[in-house]
């Protein structure tokens, strides 16, 4: 089904519009992932109603989604390895949001164990994204230690529901661009190194 939209998309696209063989695959690529996106926004929020996990679901995507803008992170290098770990963690860190009730020390030393990992290794790029310019890594760096402080001062005046959503949302965050998380999907990490290294830029 995928294949069969985005070809369509593209055979229409081409047609009408004289872009280059890069431009395409750039185009083809967005399109993609918009499918991936749609498709598996849909069958969670599904699977979230037959549990009762609506709620919980759509705020740790609203601030899991912020804070992924500024610190980006791994993308699965197979479509099937993408679906899996979305479905599982989608499914069970909203449930876990909903039952768990987490001590105020331990959010502290959560927040403050992610800082420092967002402090060494954020924002990390992908091969079909590095972050080539050094001023827009540092700039990415700041935002997403400054959204962490935001959800920090957050997490004293909201509801535990929203709270834990925040402190999922980091902790997601932080794994989402660790070198290790990149090794164990194989996929290679500081990508801007290598792209500069070739010369393109």
């Amino acid at each position: 089904m995928k294949k069969m939209i985005v070809n369509k998309i593209m055979r229409n696209i081409s047609q009408n519009y004289n872009y280059d063989e890069i431009k395409l695959k750039e185009i083809q690529y967005g399109l993609e992932t918009i499918y991936l996106t749609i498709t598996k926004f849909i069958i969670l929020i599904i699977i979230s109603l037959i549990i009762g996990t609506i709620k919980e679901l759509l705020y740790f995507i609203l601030f899991y989604s912020i804070i992924r803008l500024a610190g980006f992170g791994l993308h699965a290098k197979k479509a099937w390895h993408c679906w899996v770990l979305s479905l599982t963690l989608f499914t069970l860190i909203p449930f876990l949001i909903k039952i768990l009730i987490i001590k105020r020390i331990i959010i502290n030393i959560i927040f403050i164990a992610c800082g420092i990992l967002f402090i060494l290794y954020a924002p990390a790029d992908t091969e079909k994204r590095p972050l080539v310019h050094k001023n827009k890594r540092i700039a990415f760096k700041v935002i997403t230690l400054i959204i962490t402080i935001i959800y920090f001062i957050l997490t004293f005046y909201t509801n535990y529901i929203i709270c834990n959503s925040i402190v999922f949302a980091i902790i997601m965050q932080s794994i989402m661009i660790l070198p290790i998380s990149y090794k164990l999907l194989g996929l290679k990490y500081d990508n801007y190194k290598s792209y500069k290294k070739g010369g393109t830029k």
